[in-house]
């Protein structure tokens, strides 16, 4: 059902059009004159379609029509007149009305006027839909993974995305602290302006307050121009702020007066510049940590934390690791011109075990140093860094050559004793990590808790850990 809003001042037609719409199945909301009508769509969300005259006492139908499109830019609005002519109706046309027609008027006209309106809103609401799932997929397709922790975070991201509220991403360095935070930008009604981003560690403390909020030339020595802070270059927009934790305690207090004022002062500048910034900060800090550390403002690090991300360590998602190396193969294989399309299983089983101190991050750089290296059409175990090749069982040995005794020996003891003393140094250099030990061994977890029970070694009943 849709729904239309007539106005005119003549109540003979305001009820003629009411009952016959009506019987075509909308609902009709009806206004005397203009500035009812303004009053009406200022209220309402969701009007279909503007039937307006355009000589009215007050408002006419031509301020109808501004305000219409100022508020509903998406409302087709059809206009009426009894004072037809051509150069009225170009006006109306030109000011964004979609059709007009003249008093007196057939029923059929109007009918067919109304379905091809409302026909074109259907499909401008449409397009619009569309297009904003596409660029809601688009924003998180750099993301990857199939695990619940990282379902968790696509989740949170959809649903806050769309509000003003500040967002606190969490994690170690390297798990996507800024694809979160673009992908927030992207899906919200800000995605059309800026995304400015500055790592808060990178910067000089003497130079944080002109990179935040700008300067006046003459404010400080150096300052031979006027600057536009960062906030300012944001307005309208988002503004990431990486490493948040790494800000010194007189620069939070500034920090936290534009987020409860909304307004920036830049250096030298006796005037206050409103802004409308949406701030999405990043930290692989414990904040909770800091604060009670006194290394960071308690105040400011509820006003920023409003809404928490935690992102995932890689070693903590290991299913997402192929999935992972795959999108960053095609990735780099493009980008290199190189028919590179698969993992040897032997090269995928080393990635899998790996622990990636350096998350995601370092993934994607031992990727694109194999595509780089590989002269054949799938990544081999040859083009990964060493550290994360097989070692010879030769490397192994650093005695000399075990010479077999002339009485002989018991071949399966001599098996079993080197095991249990391989086994054992590879949980003593591991911390007692179990499933690190077992990727140093180059076997599973699975079989080193098999020969851990087989050779009775301690922690064969530890349990699952480390896993």
């Amino acid at each position: 059902m849709s729904r239309i809003l007539v106005v005119d001042d003549e109540l003979s037609l305001r009820e003629m059009l009411e009952i016959f719409l009506s019987q075509e199945g909308h609902e009709v909301l009806t206004a005397a004159d203009g500035a009812k009508a303004i009053a009406i769509l200022t209220e309402e969300d969701n009007i279909d379609l503007v039937i307006t005259d355009l000589r009215m006492p007050g408002a006419h139908g031509m301020v109808v029509l501004d305000r219409c499109r100022e508020l509903h830019p998406n409302t087709p609005v059809v206009v009426m007149t009894a004072f037809a002519s051509h150069q009225t109706a170009t006006e109306a046309m030109k000011m964004g009305a979609y059709d007009y027609f003249s008093k007196p008027f057939e029923l059929d006209e109007i009918n067919q006027t109304v379905e091809r309106a409302l026909e074109r809103r259907r499909l401008v609401v449409e397009s619009r839909r569309l297009k904003e799932t596409l660029q809601s997929e688009s924003a998180l397709r750099a993301i990857v993974g199939n695990s619940r922790a990282i379902q968790q975070v696509f989740d949170i991201v959809r649903r806050v995305a769309k509000t003003r509220t500040n967002v606190l991403v969490l994690g170690e360095s390297g798990t996507g602290k800024e694809l979160i935070a673009r992908a927030l930008h992207d899906q919200s009604e800000r995605r059309g302006g800026p995304f400015v981003v500055i790592n808060c560690g990178a910067v000089p403390e003497n130079l944080l307050e002109s990179e935040f909020f700008g300067h006046k030339r003459g404010s400080f020595t150096g300052a031979n121009t006027d600057k536009e802070g960062l906030f300012k270059a944001a307005n309208g927009g988002t503004l990431f702020l990486d490493e948040v934790g790494e800000l010194p305690l007189s620069m939070q207090v500034k920090l936290l007066r534009v987020l409860q004022e909304r307004r920036v002062k830049p250096v030298g500048d006796l005037r206050e510049i409103p802004i409308d910034v949406r701030v999405i900060s990043a930290t692989n800090r414990n904040l909770e940590a800091e604060v009670k550390a006194g290394r960071f403002r308690e105040d400011l690090y509820y006003r920023l934390n409003v809404i928490s991300v935690q992102l995932p360590a890689l070693r903590d998602r290991p299913g997402d690791i192929p999935l992972l190396a795959y999108h960053f193969l095609r990735q780099y294989a493009e980008e290199q011109g190189k028919h590179i399309a698969d993992i040897e299983p032997e090269a995928l089983q080393q990635l899998v075990q790996h622990q990636f101190a350096g998350n995601v991050r370092e993934l994607e750089n031992i990727i694109e140093r194999a595509v780089t290296l590989e002269e054949s059409e799938r990544v081999t175990v040859s083009s990964l860094p060493t550290f994360l090749r097989p070692k010879p069982a030769a490397a192994l040995m650093e005695a000399p050559a075990v010479l077999l005794p002339d009485e002989g020996v018991n071949l399966d003891a001599v098996v079993e004793d080197l095991e249990r003393r391989l086994i054992t140094q590879a949980l003593q250099r591991t911390g007692g990590l179990k499933k690190e030990a077992a990727r140093l061994l180059g076997i599973t977890f699975r079989s080193l808790r098999y020969r851990l029970a087989k050779l009775q070694l301690e922690g064969a009943d530890a349990g699952d850990e480390d896993e």
